[in-house]
């Protein structure tokens, strides 16, 4: 490849990465080498990833997955015996009892495959799931990039669109570029609380016509950024909007465990979907996605999660195993995820401790949540609808008009500008609305609550030291 011409079109149609990662990069780069900044280190926040932030990870986790690393540690009294228990178990279902096979199929160990389902039935109150109908794989971005790569098809007015929360989950519009999918946004209501209206979704089609053809809608529910949580009536209407255009649900819910606003409830979209009976429970192509990575397991370098897939044609499924089979999934990843659907029970040796840092862990996200919103809601130039979900704050930016016209004359975009400054000026990264889909009429900035309490007060020190020197420079 002699030159960016010869590589793939599709490729060079994957946008720009902001690049604020490669700049917090260098400057930690800056810092090892001993250079003379206000800050010792950058603090990083843009993404969710709570271990990087200072949150410690679960015993029971780590200290089953060592011993699966570490077979001798089986006869390792200091470990509780359910640790050990579990391990063996574990070690069992991988072929050649080691962890440095590969996976049994091209699915998943099937032991595995069979807990997810367990935790599925137990989640949805007793309505059956089929281990044959749950794929493992390397992330839930990954198995969502191979059903991406099944729907894609067609040029032009034939090329598959895919219908996509304004704002939606930042890696997303990276995802379809690849997969040559057309993005069609369909706007959240950030003043009722990131709300979604159906007429936004009979919006986007109206708007697709005559660009490409629709054959799917993503839904991040509890929402990524934004923190919302969809009540029943909202899930029954996109259903049945999904069933009356011949939509295929992919439904991301990757934040089911984090719920924490007050009378909010999470409800997966195939409970929901079995509870409206035929024909929609029988007719509608659901495909929802779960990872470890999230707020309770918050193994994100694992890269570990789940897809199950409900009225899909078997012949679709074959394809999708036969587009995984050259590649399995890698084992570590499973065997954490088999720990997360399957934690302590009551009773066993390790339950107590597991509880005991879960609730923490819990109780610190709502606080943090709670906190940092009442602070944002106090700085001048910004508004932040709370979260009842999530890892993510997703605050209003109102800059000064003459930072707009500094960005335009950049050739950046605002928010970009923003994020970029107080991570130069204050080591703290945070992430621009625009890569969740947000142009530049509409600035906001992201950013993961999920971290130590006293950490979080450092951030928000910096952004308010930060802001406030911001206003002063351009004053309105």
């Amino acid at each position: 490849m002699s030159s960016v011409q010869d590589v793939n079109p599709r490729v060079r149609r994957i946008r720009t990465p902001v690049g604020l990662q490669s700049l917090a990069a260098r400057i930690t780069e800056q810092l090892s080498q001993g250079g003379q900044k206000p800050f010792q280190k950058v603090t990083d926040v843009s993404s969710g990833d709570p271990h990087r932030a200072g949150m410690p990870p679960l015993s029971f986790v780590r200290q089953v997955l060592a011993v699966c690393l570490y077979p001798e540690l089986l006869g390792e009294d200091s470990l509780p015996l359910d640790v050990r228990q579990r391990a063996q178990k574990l070690l069992e279902a991988c072929n050649g009892g080691s962890i440095g096979s590969y996976s049994p199929s091209s699915c998943g160990i099937p032991q595995i495959q069979k807990s997810v389902a367990e935790f599925i039935t137990r989640r949805d109150a007793g309505i059956p799931s089929d281990p044959e109908n749950i794929v493992l794989c390397s992330g839930s971005q990954k198995v969502l990039s191979l059903v991406l790569h099944l729907l894609s098809r067609g040029e032009g007015l034939t090329q598959t669109g895919v219908l996509i929360p304004l704002p939606c989950p930042h890696t997303l519009p990276m995802l379809l570029d690849e997969e040559g999918l057309t993005p069609l946004p369909y706007r959240l209501l950030e003043d009722q609380g990131w709300a979604l209206e159906p007429d936004q979704l009979h919006g986007a089609l109206r708007a697709a016509r005559g660009r490409c053809e629709p054959r799917a809608i993503y839904i991040s529910n509890p929402g990524n950024p934004t923190g919302h949580v969809q009540d029943r009536k909202t899930i029954r209407e996109v259903i049945r909007f999904a069933s009356s255009e011949g939509l295929v649900l992919l439904v991301e819910e990757v934040f089911q465990d984090s719920v924490f606003g007050r009378d909010k409830t999470f409800l997966s979209y195939k409970k929901v979907l079995f509870e409206m009976g035929e024909p929609y429970s029988d007719t509608v192509e659901l495909v929802s996605l779960h990872s470890i990575s999230t707020a309770r397991m918050g193994e994100c370098g694992l890269r570990g999660g789940y897809m199950e897939v409900v009225n899909i044609d078997p012949d679709v499924q074959q394809a999708l195993k036969n587009m995984q089979a050259p590649s399995s999934p890698p084992i570590l990843p499973q065997l954490a995820l088999e720990v997360m659907v399957n934690p302590p029970a009551p009773g066993d040796p390790s339950e107590k401790e597991y509880t005991q840092e879960i609730l923490r862990m819990d109780d610190i996200l709502a606080q943090n949540a709670r906190r940092a919103c009442e602070f944002l809601n106090d700085l001048p130039g910004v508004s932040c609808q709370p979260a009842m979900a999530g890892l993510f704050l997703y605050p209003r930016l109102n800059l000064p008009a003459q930072m707009l016209e500094e960005a335009e004359a950049l050739g950046v975009e605002a928010d970009v500008l923003f994020c970029q400054r107080f991570l130069e000026e204050e080591r703290v990264c945070f992430g621009p609305g625009c890569e969740n889909g947000h142009d530049r009429n509409d600035l906001h900035v992201r950013f993961c609550v999920l971290m130590p309490p006293a950490a979080l007060e450092e951030v928000l020190t910096r952004l308010r030291s930060f802001h406030l020197r911001l206003l002063d420079q351009f004053p309105h």
